[in-house]
């Protein structure tokens, strides 16, 4: 089964069983379970032996860094919920934010500015905006979308992101005589399911409609159904909350974080306690970036955000010291559904590269080059969305198939920049699309909604701005320039939104 077809099967069960039966535990848990049968040869004994140390041991293991950043975002929130910060920021955009559409473009454009690691802009995207979308009734299904359609494209078209930095290094491998961050910035002009999902997103909300399962959530919404996860925490908002309460944590937590990415990736010198391997980047900001390690940056950053935001909220006398130390508790609890998610998504996620998905995806790339030269942009785009939708990793997609574009164009083409693009473009859709991407799982867990309901509502607009973007990057493969091709794309993605739009209010009208 090794590097068959077969490769792809415990991912795809998974993901057709959590879209069927609207429950993502036991869908994940048995796509592993199928995965350690076929990677054993079904024997029974060593399946278990795989099911537990191969996959969930390893999984808690190697996400441990991005479990404790979730605990400690969880008690962070917890705090500023206690403390009022939420339900002032609350009351303070119902004033200011009049309406709807100032509450999705708000949020979209938070989502934008927090492009320093998809992770962290999924969680504190949600968090800061869940009260403002609350008020003004949209739906935790919507919150979500904008949340996880913001966060890896807007990381996979920022420079300095940990994102750019992972393509940055892979690129740098290949041995293309190109800099690893001047091929990503060549490339972002041709990233067109980043650049078209924020064409989409400003003209959804712009012209103020929804369709598939979105529809029922926000039609729901208006009646005060909100449709997010149920809240443990029934105490009255304290009155004593100030907006400050929260902008402050937030803005404490951004800069920590950034500090903690930098600070791993050497820029302040070899950080002790990585030992011989750690990066000497002093002083380089974009050499630091590129080479940090965001599970452990994120959590240094994290820690200590939380212990300023302690230190100012007991000083603002807005919370007891019983009262704060009771927030931890609390913050771990309200992560431990997307701890556990995560950890079952990396367990399938092992299985799956242990039966050969990527040896699998690389023979029909290689065995597609011949004779569509001018589509392969197109083909590649095509592949990249199946493989990271199945395997639910866009890093990993994007690490398969940069080497594999690398040795189809040549380096000083513009086919090859063309390629790289799309190689990233299809990693970023297909991890949207995924149940079991680690960033979907995160704008669940941002939005607080239950994760399945998150996938069925935001997979229509996905596959809709998969399907403009996969005709722009014919057009790209065609003519080889940036300007024309975006231009068609936005062309198409708005002229799509009018024709579903008048599509849905015909169908409205006859019922």
């Amino acid at each position: 089964m090794y590097g068959k077809f077969w490769a792809l099967i415990p991912p795809v069960i998974a993901i057709v069983l959590a879209l069927i039966t609207k429950e993502a535990y036991s869908s994940l848990f048995i796509g592993i379970i199928i995965g350690a049968l076929f990677v054993t040869g079904f024997n029974p004994v060593q399946t278990i032996d795989t099911i537990v140390n191969d996959g969930l041991i390893n999984a808690i293991k190697d996400n441990a860094g991005i479990f404790l950043f979730l605990i400690l975002l969880g008690i962070i929130v917890a705090l500023i919920n206690s403390a009022g910060g939420s339900a002032a920021f609350g009351r303070w955009a119902e004033k200011n934010i009049k309406t709807k559409v100032g509450a999705q473009i708000a949020t979209f454009v938070l989502g934008v500015l927090i492009f320093v690691d998809d992770y962290f802009n999924c969680l504190t995207v949600g968090s800061v905006m869940r009260p403002i979308t609350d008020s003004k009734k949209i739906s935790r299904a919507k919150l979500s979308y904008l949340i996880d359609a913001t966060a890896a494209p807007i990381c996979m078209i920022a420079p300095i992101s940990s994102w750019a930095a992972a393509v940055a290094s892979v690129a740098s491998d290949m041995n293309t005589g190109i800099n690893g961050i001047q091929l990503f910035c060549k490339a972002i002009f041709y990233n067109y399911y980043s650049l078209l999902t924020f064409v989409f997103i400003i003209g959804l909300v712009l012209m103020k409609f929804d369709y598939g399962p979105m529809a029922k959530f926000e039609k729901e919404a208006a009646e005060g159904k909100l449709g997010g996860l149920p809240n443990k925490d029934e105490n009255k908002p304290n009155p004593k909350g100030h907006v400050a309460d929260l902008i402050l944590p937030v803005a404490v937590l951004i800069v920590t974080c950034v500090l903690g990415m930098i600070y791993i990736g050497g820029f302040f010198g070899k950080v002790a306690f990585l030992g011989e391997d750690a990066p000497d980047n002093t002083f380089n900001f974009i050499n630091a970036f590129a080479d940090t390690d965001s599970t452990i940056g994120l959590p240094w950053g994290a820690l200590i955000a939380l212990i300023i935001t302690i230190l100012y909220l007991l000083a603002r006398r807005v919370i007891k010291f019983k009262d704060a130390m009771a927030c931890i508790p609390k913050g771990f609890t309200s992560m431990v559904p997307a701890m556990l998610i995560l950890t079952l998504a990396v367990s399938l996620k092992s299985m799956t590269s242990a039966l050969g998905a990527a040896e699998f995806v690389r023979d029909v790339m290689q065995g597609a080059a011949s004779g569509l030269y001018a589509f392969l942009p197109a083909v590649i785009f095509v592949v990249a969305c199946l493989l990271a939708f199945a395997t639910g990793t866009s890093w990993g997609t994007f690490g398969i198939l940069i080497p594999i574009v690398t040795a189809i164009f040549p380096a000083d083409s513009k086919l090859f920049i063309i390629g790289i693009s799309a190689c990233c473009a299809g990693a970023v859709c297909g991890d949207h699309c995924s149940p079991i991407s680690d960033t979907t799982i995160m704008a669940s867990a941002g939005a607080q909604i239950e994760h399945v309901n998150h996938v069925s509502t935001q997979l229509p607009y996905a596959i809709s701005v998969a399907v403009v973007s996969f005709l722009t990057y014919i057009v790209a493969g065609l003519v080889q320039n940036a300007a024309i091709s975006i231009i068609i794309g936005a062309v198409l993605t708005v002229g799509m939104l009018f024709l579903l739009k008048f599509t849905f209010a015909g169908k409205k009208k006859t019922e």
